[in-house]
């Protein structure tokens, strides 16, 4: 199992246990209250029948008193603890209490003589820790549905079989849910692996074409400067290596890579007679040499993942002290890319063999670089490049174009996350 898998495999595991951990108590409070409803509607049905089988519910005449005596001995005993029967001003016809009712009857909180038209309930912990139902029923007789005729109220203690049934049952809710949530996490895990690896393989691709693209560019560039494409990917290294001490990660990183590679795409536009000229440019030559930073700009510009370069493109030529083209900007006005990229650049053109040239030693470069520091050279950039300098500078003497392509490739697929 690679590193993103276990991530991705612990990541689902905490969210299933959190949300079993917070759905299962839910869960267990809406099956011990539907435990609890259930309880007191049969409650209530049962005595609304009891109360028709002894004719208690048109509670007037004669007999009204008797028949609610008959239902109330009925329903305590059975149901309830306590039964009550009202007539419909509130009168107290009937009572019938158990011994258990008897015992917690004085525990209950009083109430005002019935006037409610909906039946409720109540529910409520004594002090001795019994568990106590308490409904509240209105009577009503067939032939006057709204007509309140009189009120039954029960009590019930509820026993400790029923609450070790109604929690077992709530438990078994809970666990279940909670069971259904960590099974879930389980199943959706590796649908999550595969289609991340779908992804990752696609994102490579899409960075395969576009790192081949950007290497066609910079081929193209070196071949118009009668160079090969090695300088394109020594330089680039040179940059990320300088970077990663100054901690640049992530996009920026990104941005580094690509502009570094590709800083030179505006000469395409610059005639072979200026580009490959042998000798020094005069003035108006020069100053069409210097048009290839705002060529490569209008390159990249606007063209995607390319956008990425434009920090390197359009200030690669920047001097820290403000004497450097176009735009002569100075100090942090240059885009700190641009400021890593200018140290790369002079040191691998001084210390690597061009065509015109032979290589430089290490002192001897250095040397230049440090002159100019503060000059044209960001100081900060330099603090960070010197500890590395003679490393990179015996790495690259080592390395042909397909060694330092290699090199690069390496720091390319490491922070482009592939």
């Amino acid at each position: 199992m690679n590193s993103f898998n276990k991530r991705t495999a612990v990541r689902i595991a905490v969210v299933s246990a959190l949300l079993a951990a917070l759905v299962s108590p839910v869960a267990w409070f809406v099956a011990y209250k539907g435990a609890e409803d259930g309880t007191v509607w049969l409650a209530i049905d049962e005595s609304r029948r009891l109360l028709h089988h002894f004719g208690a519910i048109t509670l007037t005449g004669p007999e009204a008193g008797d028949n609610a005596r008959k239902a109330a001995s009925a329903l305590a005993g059975g149901l309830f603890d306590i039964a009550e029967i009202y007539d419909r001003q509130g009168v107290k016809l009937a009572q019938a209490v158990t011994e258990e009712g008897e015992a917690v009857e004085e525990q209950l909180p009083s109430h005002v003589r019935p006037t409610y038209r909906a039946g409720f309930h109540e529910s409520f912990r004594l002090e001795d820790r019994r568990w106590v139902l308490r409904v509240f029923v209105p009577l009503r007789g067939a032939a006057e549905a709204d007509q309140i005729t009189g009120y039954f109220e029960g009590v019930r203690v509820v026993p400790a079989w029923q609450r070790d049934q109604m929690r077992t049952n709530a438990l078994n809710a809970a666990l279940m849910v909670g069971f259904a949530s960590l099974l879930c996490g389980t199943a959706i895990y590796p649908v999550v692996v595969r289609l991340s690896a779908d992804n990752e393989r696609k994102a490579r691709e899409i960075l395969d074409s576009h790192l081949s693209m950007m290497e066609a560019l910079g081929r193209a560039i070196a071949m118009r400067d009668s160079d090969t494409g090695a300088h394109n990917f020594r330089v680039a290294w040179l940059a990320v290596r300088i970077g990663e001490r100054l901690g640049v990660r992530g996009r920026a990183m990104q941005s580094l890579i690509v502009g570094s590679f590709l800083h030179d795409v505006g000469k395409i536009s610059i005639p072979d007679a200026i580009l490959l000229k042998p000798g020094k440019l005069d003035a108006e030559e020069s100053k069409i040499m210097h048009t290839h930073v705002a060529h490569g700009e209008e390159i990249v510009s606007g063209i995607g993942w390319l956008e990425d370069a434009k920090a390197v493109v359009a200030a690669h030529h920047e001097k820290w002290d403000g004497s450097g083209y176009p735009r002569k900007l100075a100090g942090d006005e240059i885009p700190l890319a641009a400021r890593i990229f200018a140290v790369a650049d002079v040191f691998d053109a001084l210390s690597s063999r061009r065509p015109y040239k032979e290589p430089m030693g290490f002192e001897t470069t250095m040397s230049i670089l440090e002159a100019d520091t503060g000059s044209h050279f960001d100081a900060h950039v330099m603090a960070a490049f010197r500890p590395i300098a003679r490393e990179v500078f015996n790495r690259l003497g080592q390395c042909n174009e397909e060694d330092v392509r290699r090199l690069l490739e390496e720091r390319v697929r490491f922070h482009f996350g592939v």
